[in-house]
């Protein structure tokens, strides 16, 4: 459900980075037709999102993965402060939308800003809901020029 939670966050916060000139895209483990269940019940725009069912793009991004990190990692804490905002997140959410594979829930996620192909800001989740602060990801997309 944190990954719910993110993307309602970056679908609240996408019309203010547009603004700015950035473009945001989200990638979530999954089929696409998991991927259209979150974006049809958050809402959340479907250009934006883009489904992963084989984490490649998790694997090249060296994104952690692991029971440890998902339910024995201090990191993965933060989620329980963050209780309405989850509690907002999820409350469109459907069984339909749980992942095939059980073991994708171990798959912890981040947060990265490129210009083109420069990498300019990077964030791994250290643990479940340990996701970069959109404010600091903000910042740093306004501080490039153009």
């Amino acid at each position: 459900m944190p990954f719910w939670e993110l993307a309602l966050g970056l679908e609240e916060a996408k019309a203010r980075f547009e603004s700015a000139g950035v473009k945001l895209i989200a990638i979530g483990v999954g089929t696409p037709n998991k991927a259209r269940l979150l974006a049809e019940r958050l809402p959340f725009p479907m250009d934006c999102l883009y489904a992963d069912p084989n984490r490649e793009a998790y694997d090249i991004l060296g994104l952690y993965y692991g029971f440890g990190r998902t339910f024995f990692n201090p990191a993965s804490t933060k989620v329980f402060s963050r209780f309405e905002s989850l509690q907002e997140a999820v409350k469109n959410y459907t069984i339909e939308a749980t992942l095939d594979e059980t073991s994708s829930v171990l798959q912890q996620g981040g947060m990265f800003v490129f210009k083109g192909k420069q990498l300019l800001y990077a964030h791994k989740d250290e643990g479940t809901g340990d996701h970069a602060p959109l404010d600091q990801v903000f910042d740093i997309c306004c501080k490039v020029p153009a």
